[in-house]
């Protein structure tokens, strides 16, 4: 039974492609079982509960617990499902509950068992789908869906996520991951960008940190949150740190719009590319030390919203299918000699990350520098990160600005994992040259490196004065006069008067201290104010309203800590979960949701309904919003389609011969025809 996107849960994909999560212990050791983990989340309550597929409307809820277990069909005491028989590591196969909820998953590799075969099967066990040829390297299958009880999302909202888990088969070791198998898992989450509202990839630990970089780059303009997770013992195992890294990952997943690369391990969500695994021993195997994590998780979880990569760019997310091969790392040492360095960067190399000494330094030998001048010369674009775990390459040293001279590119605070693979994919599109390239190198391209103090604008290093406070404060109150008088032809000036007369002023500070207040009690006061106002200038469509909350958010931001819940282009209305997007698409203001959209506004962002900005575009018939939506990336799904509004509406403008609604909803993504 297929379903849709009910407007209080979220839909995952989980894509399996091996690693230690999936084993379990045998006389060879650890390996990798073949449903084994989908078979482990069917039976633990946490990760599937069967009172939000039996009691949909109860679920989570004292009552509908004890209405489940007084039916016969649950215990108190456990977590049973149905009837069950030995899971697939001891010889046999669960029975799947009766009407088992599925969804489509597509991919870019053959899904379960060809439709050709299916009428030949002797028993068509659940976990093997029935698989059909799309086209060319595209299949489907309805996946068995599998729904975790309702959890505290952002704003306290309470939500469940339903997922589904697209295994690998054969399972991969993540020793054994190639560029390759980069592609097949972008081109997995492209194919299915639309269907879900967050991915995690289920991974081995080795080469975790290459993977998460490598997409990082790879998942162009990213709308929505990909997590990488695994674990260092398995889930069979009675002890383990699986079962908190998938459910963290799966949370974060479903309930967190962070439109990047992520790696979720030991309670904490890193940036993708900015991570390197530090111990093949600790359960905390990753760490990050140039670049705060994003999300800690404890009692809370705490986003930190100030760091979270968000889209700027007007284009549609879409996956770099092409990696690079001919690129390599190579470590310096004592005693290194130009033979080496010439043999290493010979044809067909065409990238290298020279791993140097503390803030980039090299030996000061002159066939050392010949070979790297003349690998430069002859297009290798070598790029120079430290040795070091925490730090940055510089040219404080003489033998590190040697380096520069030969025509080394300095990496900054990369990991090496990141400057490998982001040379990789700098090298596979055809479209840079080489100087490009390495221009691009000490760019910043997902928050992978950071950028030096000289480089950083002024306004973000400056404090804010006591005055300067002020003098926001009256500009803040003029804007919002100015926008929520009938008339915004100008803006007034407020004066506020403390006194009837000069002499009575004076007298008043004569007989008190003058009323004063701190910088951070003025901080706190803007911070109210401009949510109200970003969401009112959006609705007006005002320009000039939007633009004074962005410039002020991005000059105060980081002493001011407006940045809450995504910034102020995301922030919402505490009663209806509107954000300042879903303002400008219900009024149609298209020239402030351009600049909402270019200042990082997520567009697939729901309020409390579930809704999308691009929904309420449409249904109001703003099709020149619904253009620019759906150019960013919006789609149509979940509560958008659920209780047939937009079927209803699709079919009042055919009746009614509407040729601009029917118009407007067919750019909107909706099937007229059908």
């Amino acid at each position: 039974m297929d379903i849709s996107h009910s407007s209080d849960e979220s839909k995952v994909l989980i894509l399996n492609t091996g690693g230690t999560i999936n084993m379990i212990f045998s006389q060879q050791g650890y390996v990798p079982e073949p449903y084994f983990l989908t078979e482990t989340l069917h039976s633990q309550h946490r990760f599937h509960d069967p009172l939000e597929e039996s009691l949909f409307s109860h679920s989570g809820s004292l009552e509908g617990y004890r209405r489940w277990t007084n039916s016969g069909k649950g215990s108190p005491m456990g977590t049973q499902f149905g009837s069950r028989e030995p899971s697939p590591s001891r010889g046999g196969a669960r029975e799947e509950p009766p009407q088992s909820l599925t969804l489509p998953v597509r991919s870019s590799r053959p899904i379960g068992l060809p439709e050709h075969l299916a009428p030949t099967a002797d028993k068509l066990l659940p976990r093997q789908p029935i698989c059909k040829k799309l086209s060319e390297d595209v299949y489907e299958a309805q996946l068995p869906t599998l729904v975790t009880p309702r959890s505290s999302g952002p704003g306290g909202n309470r939500k469940r996520i339903r997922y589904a888990v697209l295994e690998w088969h054969p399972m991969l070791d993540s020793s054994n991951i190639e560029i390759q198998d980069w592609i097949r898992i972008a081109s997995d989450i492209e194919l299915n960008y639309s269907t879900f509202d967050g991915f995690v990839i289920l991974h081995g630990t080795d080469t975790m940190a290459y993977t998460s970089s490598a997409l990082s780059f790879m998942l162009e303009d990213l709308g929505k949150t990909v997590v990488i997770t695994g674990a260092q013992i398995p889930m069979s195992q009675l002890r383990n740190d699986a079962v908190d890294n998938l459910l963290g990952a799966l949370v974060i997943a479903g309930h967190y719009i962070i439109p990047e690369c992520c790696l979720y391990f030991n309670h904490t969500l890193f940036r993708g590319n900015r991570v390197s695994k530090m111990s093949s021993y600790d359960l905390n195997a990753f760490s990050s030390p140039n670049f705060a994590p994003l999300v800690n998780v404890g009692i809370d979880i705490v986003v930190n919203w100030q760091d979270v990569i968000r889209q700027t760019n007007l284009r549609r997310f879409r996956s770099h299918k092409l990696m690079s091969p001919h690129v390599a790392t190579l470590r310096l040492f004592p005693g290194i000699t130009g033979a080496t360095i010439r043999a290493f960067v010979a044809p067909p190399t065409r990238g290298v990350v020279l791993e140097t000494f503390g803030a980039g330094n090299a030996p000061q030998r002159a066939d050392l520098a010949e070979a790297l001048k003349e690998a430069c010369d002859n297009g290798v674009v070598i790029v120079a990160i430290t040795q070091c775990s925490k730090g940055s390459v510089s040219d404080a040293y003489e033998t590190g600005r040697s380096l520069l001279q030969a025509g080394v590119v300095p990496g900054g605070d990369m990991t090496p994992e990141c400057a490998l693979t982001k040379l990789s994919y700098l090298l596979s599109k055809p479209e840079l040259s080489v100087a490009q390239v390495r221009a691009l190198i000490g760019t910043p391209l997902r928050g992978e490196l950071t950028l030096p103090e000289s480089k950083i604008p002024a306004s973000l290093s400056q404090p804010i004065s006591m005055a300067q406070s002020l003098d926001n404060i009256q500009g803040l109150l003029s804007q919002v006069v100015r926008l929520s008088s009938s008339s915004s032809a100008r803006a007034p000036t407020i004066k506020i008067e403390t006194a009837d007369t000069r002499e009575d002023a004076e007298a008043a500070e004569q007989a008190a201290a003058p009323w004063s207040w701190t910088a951070a009690e003025a901080i706190a006061t803007e911070s109210s104010l401009f949510p109200f106002l970003i969401h009112l200038a959006a609705a007006r469509d005002d320009p000039d309203g939007v633009a004074f909350c962005l410039a002020a958010e991005r000059d105060r931001a980081p002493e001011s800590g407006m940045v809450i819940g995504g910034g102020l282009a995301n922030c919402a209305d505490p009663a209806s979960g509107r954000a300042p997007l879903h303002a400008a698409a219900l009024q149609g203001a298209h020239r402030a949701a351009g600049m909402l959209l270019e200042a990082g506004a997520l567009v697939h962002v729901r309020d409390a309904l579930g809704h999308t900005p691009l929904y309420y575009a449409a249904r109001q018939g703003h099709e020149e919003l619904v253009e620019l939506l759906v150019k960013t990336g919006a789609n149509l799904g979940g509560a958008d389609l659920e209780g047939g509004f937009v079927r209803l509406a699709v079919k009042k403008a055919v009746r009614a011969r509407d040729e601009a609604a029917l118009r407007v909803w067919k750019k909107a993504g909706m099937d007229v025809e059908a």
